[in-house]
């Protein structure tokens, strides 16, 4: 029985990779390198990459978004631009609101 579980999880974790492959997640890094790993999705045949961050860090995924369009990617077009909130429990227990963006682009 253990055996079949511990068979399962690869599998689930492998599922879970596949649905965020064409996801970039947006954090401190300089802007460039999120513009190369998108820019990397779209060379390997990717119809759509979905651009995520939060809070202080969404400015930096418009900037993404716009210097792929603009400088690399011409032909890529923005499908749709989602805003939200989302809750997160800080260490201290205590919950935390923040804003959060999703941009899709598109060949």
């Amino acid at each position: 029985m253990a055996e079949e579980e511990a068979a399962e999880k690869p599998t689930e974790a492998k599922e879970e990779v596949k649905r965020d492959e064409n996801t970039v997640f947006v954090g401190k890094k300089g802007v460039m390198g999120y513009v190369l790993a998108v820019v990397t999705q779209f060379n390997n045949g990717a119809p759509s990459v979905l651009i995520k961050a939060r809070g202080k860090l969404i400015s930096r995924a418009v900037d993404v978004a716009e210097i792929v369009r603009n400088r690399f990617l011409p032909e890529i077009k923005v499908e749709d631009i989602t805003i939200k909130t989302e809750e997160l429990t800080s260490e201290d227990g205590s919950m935390s609101k923040v804003s959060a963006i999703e941009i899709t682009l598109v060949k």
